[in-house]
């Protein structure tokens, strides 16, 4: 999880360097941050999101802004704080999920948007492709359906006279078809 957070934190670095250019030395580079949950709920990743800043030596309120918007499970606020992210003329939007990617996406062409925790971003049609995204939009996909088949196979090596597995999906979930696809392959059929 580390690893993953470093990674979106040199995304969102990138995407302010690109700007930085441009704005005046004195003023402080400025992160959205939009989220559909409680900052409770993802107080872990918050976290680590501050500290892969301060590894690479930004801190919160001396040389970097941050403006933190939490719908709060309610997402139908998600795009009025995608604009209001827009109209505060952050460098970069940070996105957590599908739902608030949708809307800062709605909401902006121009601002560079990270998504995290998106499982299947061409799917969703956040991005062209994940070799190159196009757009203003990058970040980490959580795609991975060949691990699908792996935790079948782990369970199966688990418990190995196992034999009828229950897997439950949302049909219109992007991704989930090809999750389910590994699936049967691992189960022989």
């Amino acid at each position: 999880m580390i690893k993953r957070l470093l990674w979106i934190v040199t995304l969102v670095l990138l995407a302010i360097g690109t700007f930085a250019e441009a704005r005046q030395p004195a003023k402080a580079p400025r992160i959205g941050f939009l989220g559909g949950s409680s900052p409770s709920a993802i107080s872990a990743r918050i976290e680590a999101f501050r500290r892969g800043l301060r590894e690479l030596g930004y801190v919160e309120g001396k040389n970097i802004v941050i403006e933190w918007r939490y719908a709060e499970g309610k997402f139908d606020r998600l795009p009025a704080l995608a604009a209001e992210l827009v109209r505060l003329k952050v460098d970069v939007i940070v996105t957590s999920g599908p739902l608030p990617t949708r809307a800062a996406k709605e909401a902006t062409v121009t601002i560079p948007i990270v998504m995290t925790q998106v499982g299947d971003p061409v799917g969703s049609g956040f991005v062209a492709s994940l070799a190159r995204p196009d757009g203003n939009i990058t970040g980490l996909s959580t795609l991975a359906p060949e691990l699908s088949g792996k935790r079948l196979e782990l369970l199966k090596e688990t418990v190995p006279r196992l034999s009828r597995v229950a897997v439950l999906v949302t049909s219109t979930r992007p991704g989930n078809a090809q999750e389910l696809k590994e699936v049967e392959l691992a189960a022989g059929g």
